[in-house]
């Protein structure tokens, strides 16, 4: 079938968000099994929750330096290289992972896996939005996205009826099966144009020579913050906050799967509203402001029920469909030279953050000694920093994506 430029649904969507779905589903797959996972290897209940929190930390480390490394290769070898060997990477690191023995065994797979998935959402938006003409390139990434999130509830299902290592080996083999998709993938007709020539392509060095680009890195940044406040502090310890709120038994496997689920429809919310109002920035306060009322909602919560709780989940996970709107983005903010090393490494850094917020969250909580007041002023001082970052930043709906970084 002949490539038609204009086609939404043509095989760079389709398989960037099936390769994000795999991602997805990857990337949150050890937090979901991590308990039955680590109890069947032989640890104790208190070597569980202590060799939990150093995995998941060695898979994020992954994940920061995956983000630079692809981005740099997206840049520099194309975006097909990236996609093509990010889901190799991560879907062998997958199968090894379900054959692991010793929690260094497991901590070493998480990290090659975390290097891997890094690369997956980033590069298909970059991909998808070079390859579609600008009225089409946010509901493209909106279907990417939203499509990908189902990952997540896929995960949990998984982790239901089927054993640990069984989860891990599906992961892999639905990303083997998805090299053979990708074969067929075309290369981004702007890169083409660039690669013969004698521009600094992937230098992720560039961020950091001029000021103005700097600043424009930074906000990219930023504006992505409340979303893993939303889903590193208010769900990940969900049980913690349903406990301070006198709401007993809440499940955070269950809190992250309403969560996700509800940021597949916010995806495809913010991505449609994009385009009606033709402004990135515009739907992204929008959204902001959806994000904020169910924060608000999950913090006036006392002695309530677990289904208006989870409930409250799902709005804040709607709220946090604003995730695809910063990335495309920042795809949209850097010339075709930069694009793929912006969109890929940003997500990614907002990702590493996330020790930075829960160390922000565990000072303000020690300061004034309740959990309650350290979640709420933490988010307060994230979505402030965000607001301000997104207002200072670019409107970019309709800019055409032909520039290059000097």
């Amino acid at each position: 079938m002949p490539f038609k430029k204009n086609q939404l649904f043509q095989l760079a969507t389709i398989v960037s968000s099936l390769g994000f779905f795999v991602d997805v589903y990857d990337l949150l797959l050890f937090g979901i099994i991590r308990k039955p996972s680590l109890t069947d290897l032989g640890l104790s209940a208190s070597e569980v929750l202590v060799q939990g929190e150093f995995i998941i930390s060695v898979q994020m480390a992954g994940l920061l330096l995956g983000g630079i490394l692809w981005g740099m290769l997206g840049d520099k070898k194309g975006r097909r290289s990236v996609l093509f060997g990010s889901i190799l990477l991560y879907s062998v690191a997958n199968i090894l992972n379900g054959m692991v023995h010793t929690t260094t065994q497991y901590a070493i797979m998480r990290f090659i896996a975390g290097v891997g998935l890094a690369g997956e959402l980033g590069a298909g938006i970059t991909l998808v939005s070079e390859l579609l003409p600008r009225e089409k390139r946010g509901m493209a990434a909106a279907m990417v996205a939203s499509f990908g999130i189902l990952g997540a509830v896929t995960a949990f299902f998984m982790k239901e009826f089927f054993f640990w290592r069984t989860c891990y080996y599906i992961g892999g083999a639905l990303g083997l099966l998805l090299l053979l998709l990708r074969v067929r993938v075309h290369e981004s007709s702007l890169y083409a144009e660039i690669r013969t020539t004698d521009l600094q392509r992937g230098n992720f060095l560039m961020f950091f020579t001029k000021k103005e680009r700097f600043l424009r890195y930074l906000r990219c940044i930023l504006i992505g913050l409340p979303a893993w406040y939303i889903i590193g502090v208010l769900i990940t310890f969900s049980d913690q906050f349903g406990a301070a709120f006198g709401i007993p038994d809440i499940d955070p496997a269950k809190a992250i799967m309403y969560l996700y689920l509800a940021i597949a429809f916010g995806d495809l919310s913010v991505g449609l509203l994009s385009q009606r109002l033709k402004s990135r920035k515009k739907a992204l306060f929008i959204f902001y402001g959806i994000t904020i009322f169910f924060s608000i909602l999950f913090f006036l919560q006392k002695n309530g029920s677990a289904t208006l709780f989870y409930f409250i989940c799902a709005g804040l996970g709607y709220g946090t469909g604003f995730t695809v709107v910063y990335i495309t983005m920042s795809a949209e903010q850097f010339g075709t030279n930069l694009r793929a090393t912006a969109a890929i490494s940003i997500p990614n850094m907002v990702r590493g953050a996330l020790p930075l917020i829960l160390l922000l969250f565990k000072f303000i909580r020690n300061l004034f000694n309740s959990y309650i007041i350290g979640g709420w002023v933490t988010g307060v001082i994230l979505m402030v920093i965000a607001l301000i970052a997104a207002y200072y930043t670019e409107e970019t709906f309709g800019r055409e994506l032909d520039f290059v970084e000097e």
